[in-house]
């Protein structure tokens, strides 16, 4: 049974209708960088132009600029979620949880490396001080760097930035063929990202901004409207346990696919409704849903998009798991709030346990 429901933000009005993973290590898909891989540890010599095209602005100005986050960004510093860590640049495995321990430094911190290959070091003697640069064994990004204040049995405390790590917990890899990406827009991004944590088979969902004509654009760039690029989220999930048509019935159960440019008090083009394709597979998936929504479902015509992906760039790290981190504030109470009541009540049976 396949209810839909007019989002509160609407005057629209809708008719009732009815309608085994296996672990392995290559488990992260990230289309839009050609280099990222979780097998292949293969050294590698990439210009930083090149990487400036691939990696978002905050990610560069940290791997390739050295740059450092802000202390106690997120949860990774204090998280105790068993799993990998990878480079968030190139894929390449760096640490186990059982590496890991919780500092009171704010970054995460690790006491053992996962090879001796994975990260090497260089002397940094900027800012007066005298430290021990942690590279990425394999592209040679900034990682963050290595003390001699850790715990036992190494004494050694790899100090991380946040934004420079991928993290997979245990138990959710499947094989590459099992994965699929799709990336669609339903308004504000961190909506439909805390939607979509929630759905069984979803394996990661991931802000960022697709379309436009901007390469890399920056949150900021995007708001203008003059870029051309909307809010988008990323979302990889497991074929065995969920498909393209629940993906997208819940992309149009949880956002207003009939008003242009605009999710409630959110109007501009990077608000507008939007499914980016890879293929003539999920377009035509797409279409034919539209076509019997509109003649079964919504009174006004959907407005919704469907533009071929060309590139995906992942947003500032501060916009990811952004309702998780931040429920207490106006916006995620009285707008995103609604959004995931509703689709937990009109999804119940796919929740994740």
């Amino acid at each position: 049974m396949f209810v839909l429901n007019a989002c509160g933000q609407s005057n629209n009005k809708q008719k009732n209708t009815t309608t085994k993973t296996i672990a392995m290590e290559n488990v992260i898909s990230k289309p839009e960088n050609p280099y990222y891989s979780n097998t292949d540890t293969k050294k590698l010599n990439v210009p930083n132009a090149e990487w400036k095209k691939i990696l978002s602005p905050d990610l560069y100005a940290v791997a390739r600029e050295a740059d450092t986050e802000r202390a106690f960004t997120g949860t990774m510093w204090k998280s105790e979620t068993k799993g990998t860590y990878y480079c968030a640049t190139c894929g390449n495995k760096l640490f186990k949880s059982d590496q890991k321990f919780v500092s009171s430094c704010g970054w995460p911190s690790f006491f053992e490396q996962n090879n001796k290959e994975s990260i090497t070091f260089k002397p940094d003697n900027s800012y007066g001080m005298q430290r021990t640069e942690a590279l990425c064994g394999r592209c040679d990004s900034h990682l963050g760097h290595l003390f001699d204040d850790g715990p036992e049995p190494t004494g050694k405390r790899y100090c991380m930035n946040a934004i420079s790590l991928d993290f997979v917990p245990d138990g959710v890899a499947s094989t590459s063929g099992d994965f699929e990406t799709i990336v669609i827009g339903g308004g504000c991004f961190w909506c439909v990202e805390a939607v979509y944590q929630n759905l069984d088979g979803v394996k990661s969902v991931y802000s960022g901004y697709a379309g436009g004509t901007v390469e890399n654009p920056s949150y900021e760039a995007v708001c203008t409207g003059r870029t051309g690029a909307a809010e988008v989220v990323e979302i990889t999930y497991d074929k065995t346990k969920t498909n393209l048509d629940e993906i997208f019935k819940v992309f149009f159960t949880v956002h207003d696919p009939t008003t242009l440019n605009r999710q409630g008090a959110d109007v501009g083009t990077q608000y507008r409704s939007v499914i980016f394709y890879k293929n003539e597979n999920e377009k035509k998936a797409a279409q034919d849903l539209i076509k019997d929504l509109n003649k079964e479902v919504f009174d006004n015509k959907i407005v919704t998009t469907l533009e071929p992906l060309k590139k995906f760039y992942k947003a500032e790290e501060y916009h990811q798991g952004y309702y998780e981190n931040n429920k207490n504030k106006p916006y995620c109470q009285m707008v995103i709030q609604p959004k995931i009541e509703k689709f937990e009540k009109v999804f119940k049976d796919r929740l994740k346990k």
